[in-house]
């Protein structure tokens, strides 16, 4: 039986993925900072008393190691806690952009050097750390939010090239437009919540739709797993045509 740790259990993408691995057979720790809510995804999953519902704030490096010693050997961990940004760089105090590469990446970082040691030790494991497209493609009104993304993949991909040889993959989980709240629990510059519910998302692919694309990438050890509607299809054009992606992101 595989244990897989989901941070950002609560809700989104991490809540469908938590559902979709107990559907499997998988042992899920479901963490978040909300407990109520992370008994309610408990309850949704396939045997219940099979998952372990670990609080934790990613903020708080001190948490981090102590879940990580409690939770023990985990087989695949996704880093889905996040925090998306709604305003303009110029109107955004920087202690937001701290804020969110607080969450976004040293939260995701500190989580994986937990649990990396073990995996090491094992020759096993495998890391499924949750990016973007925004990760590959900057967009106005984000620009914490894609920083914090593009170091993701900076630091995944080289820790890729270290641990390979030791048994342990790393599948970076882009999505594009999927309708969870992220958009209502954005930040704007000064810290408060966007509180809406953006056009984009709210015709976008659902989170259930979403969890079986991505494990069955994680399943074939992709580097990447792209999932959403033509959005994702910034990629590419940001790889390959990146003076027309450059033209197609700019504020009317």
């Amino acid at each position: 039986m595989k244990t897989v740790w989901i941070t950002g259990a609560s809700s989104g993408i991490g809540e469908a993925l938590a559902v979709a691995w107990s559907r499997e057979g998988a042992r899920v720790i479901l963490s978040a900072r909300n407990e109520a809510e992370l008994e309610r995804v408990r309850a949704l999953c396939d045997e219940p008393s099979r998952h372990v519902v670990r609080p934790l704030n990613v903020t708080d490096m001190d948490a981090i190691r102590d879940a990580a010693r409690e939770v023990g050997e985990v087989d695949i961990l996704v880093p889905s806690a996040g925090v998306s940004q709604r305003s303009l760089a110029a109107e955004t105090d920087l202690a937001i952009d701290r804020a969110i590469m607080e969450v976004n990446y040293f939260g995701t970082i500190a989580l994986t050097k937990a649990v990396l040691p073990s995996m090491l030790a094992r020759g096993a494991g495998q890391l499924v750390p949750i990016s973007s497209v925004i990760g590959h493609v900057g967009i106005p009104l984000r620009s914490a939010y894609a920083a914090s993304k593009h170091a993701l993949h900076g630091f995944f991909n080289a820790l890729r090239a270290e641990v390979h040889k030791h048994g342990v993959g790393v599948t970076i989980v882009c999505p594009g437009y999927i309708r969870t709240k992220v958009s209502e629990n954005a930040l704007r510059g000064d810290g408060t919540p966007h509180g809406q519910l953006d056009e984009t998302h709210a015709r976008a692919m659902l989170p259930e739709q979403a969890a079986p694309v991505i494990i069955r990438g994680v399943n074939a050890g992709k580097r990447e797993v792209h999932v959403g509607g033509r959005e994702i299809l910034a990629i590419p054009v940001q790889r390959h045509f990146p003076g027309l992606a450059a033209r197609l992101t700019r504020m009317k």
